[in-house]
C-alpha cells in the first residue's frame, strides 16, 4: 500500500509559480512511475505529467507542456511539479497517482493522494 500526500498549493495570481510536492510513505517508492493529475470544478479528471521511474522519463499534455516541469528525488520518496506562468485555466485541484506500468490514464493508476488546491486568478 503506497500513501501519497500533496502539499504545495495554494493562490496565486496570473504568470506565477509554485512548486507541488508528493511524499510517499512506500520504501519501494522508486519502483513506480508517477504522475499529476488535475480536476477543475465541472470537469473529468486529466492527466498533467508522468516521470519514470529513474526520473529521467518525463511526458506531458501538451497545455502545460513548456511551463510545467515534473522531477522526483527517490531518495527523499518525493515527487514534485514546478508550475510556471500559470494560468487562470490551470486552477484545479491536483493529484498525484502512482502505478507501476507508466500509465497515463486515471484506470490505470494504482494510489492516489487527497489532492492539493491550486487557485489562479487573473
Amino acid at each position: 500500500q503506497v500513501q501519497l500526500v500533496e502539499s504545495g498549493g495554494g493562490l496565486v495570481q496570473a504568470g506565477g509559480s509554485l512548486r507541488l510536492s508528493c511524499a510517499a510513505s512506500e520504501r519501494t517508492f522508486s519502483s513506480y512511475y508517477i504522475s499529476w493529475f488535475r480536476q477543475a470544478p465541472g470537469k473529468e479528471r486529466e492527466f498533467v505529467a508522468r516521470i519514470t521511474r529513474s526520473g529521467v522519463g518525463t511526458y506531458y499534455t501538451g497545455s502545460v507542456k513548456g511551463r510545467f516541469t515534473i522531477s522526483r528525488d527517490n531518495a527523499k520518496n518525493t515527487v514534485y511539479l514546478r508550475m510556471n506562468s500559470l494560468k487562470p485555466e490551470d486552477t484545479a485541484v491536483y493529484y498525484c497517482a502512482a502505478d507501476l506500468l507508466g500509465a497515463v490514464n486515471r484506470e490505470g493508476q494504482d494510489y492516489w493522494g487527497q489532492g492539493t488546491q491550486v487557485t489562479v486568478s487573473s
